[in-house]
């Protein structure tokens, strides 16, 4: 079947000396995996190589024979031509931490739309803007809508969160946040990406950060650390 879709690069693997493993997650079909054969050869197939940058929005048009192997592109130019992302030290950063995220995050193989634009508003922004301190904090608490497994905030004045069940309550034993960390919580989940950055200072952030990540734990099979958990601390300490 040939397609013509939308598609945001989750990560690009090596394949022996001349070859790329591009996984995406397209706007039609969801998550892909595609063969890129002889990407590192001449000149003209290098500069394909800058496509898959993590996190990238593409178009593509691509041959998915949809049997559970590798597929190919047949055409991709630039969607949405970054300014910043890739050139800003924190932004790329951080593009490449939520690009794992991602990668450990979506798993099936099921178109899901609404993510889908999500992601491509909120990378957007990210391009435009610089005031960015708690960016990936805010996407990770909001990806949660769209894999099944956002706070329940009903009642959101009760002084403990439920890290499991992922819903606030008057107790606090196993897996529940304490209550300075649930106050955090409660004050990311009212960020918008336009609110003030300075809301948090470092060490906060730090908190929030481990606490999303222990929370996509709970919640998500298979889900690891992400690698550049650490680079990501580095460069926004």
């Amino acid at each position: 079947m040939q397609v013509k879709t939308k598609a945001i690069v989750i990560s690009s693997l090596k394949f022996q000396e001349k070859s790329l493993i591009v996984k995406c997650f397209t706007l039609s079909n969801g998550l892909k995996s595609y063969f890129v054969r002889d990407a590192f050869s001449s000149r003209k197939t290098s500069q394909k190589i800058a496509y898959f940058q993590p996190l990238s929005i593409l178009e593509i048009e691509a041959v998915h024979k949809n049997k559970g192997t590798l597929e190919n592109f047949k055409e991709l130019k630039t969607a949405v031509p970054f300014q910043t992302i890739h050139t800003d030290i924190f932004k790329s950063t951080m593009v490449m931490f939520l690009s794992e995220v991602l990668h450990y995050s979506i798993q099936e193989e099921e178109k899901n739309e609404s993510l889908f634009l999500f992601l491509e508003t909120a990378l957007t922004w990210l391009d435009h803007h610089d005031e960015i301190s708690n960016f990936h904090l805010i996407l990770l608490l909001e990806i949660t809508k769209y894999l099944g497994f956002y706070p329940d905030i009903s009642e959101i004045d009760l002084p403990f969160f439920d890290v499991n069940d992922g819903v606030f309550t008057h107790f606090q034993n196993g897996n529940v946040l304490t209550e300075h960390e649930t106050s955090l919580l409660k004050k990311l989940i009212d960020l918008k990406f336009d609110n003030d950055q300075k809301v948090f200072h470092v060490l906060e952030r730090q908190m929030l950060l481990k606490i999303l990540i222990d929370y996509y734990s709970f919640h998500l099979d298979g889900f690891k650390k992400p690698k550049s958990l650490e680079i990501l601390k580095e460069v926004f300490s």
